[in-house]
Formats: structure tokens, C-alpha cells, sequence
């Protein structure tokens, strides 16, 4: 009998602010453009896709695809969704 898996979505994971920004100061570490993307989009998930599309007056889809796993967002959007999750740049800093 084949072994059944379910996706894992860490967002469900990380529902207080300061898992959120370490994870973004991880991201932000590495300079890694899909795993940057990637982490925006899990707190994005984590805070609410929907209401963070609406706030930056985009579609919901739309968003998903920018901050897909397989996408290389612009640093517009990135910035842009930084922003409506209410993220300055100086919390993303290194100590």
C-alpha cells in the first residue's frame, strides 16, 4: 500500500511575529532571491493572502504566482508585499 503525504505548508507554523522576521532575516541572510521570495510569500500566507492582495489592490492569484516556489519575483513586488505585511527594512537588518 503506497504511503500517503499531505503538502506541508509552514505558514500554519509560524503565526507570531517573531518567527515571521526570523525567518525573513534568515532569507534576507543568504541573498538567495528564491528563498527570499519564497519566505515573503510564507508570511504573506501566514498573515492572509487574501487581505494582503487587497490591501496592494492586486488579484489573490495573482499573488500566489508572483511568490511561487518556482518564480523569481521583482524586487518591486517583494518590496511591495514587504510593505502591506507592514516589514521595514530595518527589522530585516543583520546585528
Amino acid at each position: 500500500m503506497p504511503l500517503k503525504t499531505y503538502p506541508f505548508d509552514s505558514s500554519r507554523y509560524l503565526g507570531d511575529d517573531q518567527s515571521q522576521r526570523e525567518l525573513l532575516a534568515d532569507a534576507m541572510g543568504t541573498g538567495d532571491a528564491v528563498y527570499i521570495a519564497h519566505a515573503v510569500g510564507v508570511v504573506a500566507r501566514a498573515r492572509g493572502m487574501t487581505s494582503i492582495a487587497e490591501e496592494a489592490g492586486v488579484p489573490r492569484e495573482a499573488l500566489y504566482a508572483a511568490l511561487a516556489d518556482d518564480q523569481n519575483p521583482d524586487v518591486n513586488t517583494l518590496l511591495d508585499v514587504l510593505k502591506r505585511l507592514g516589514i521595514k527594512s530595518s527589522t530585516l537588518a543583520a546585528e
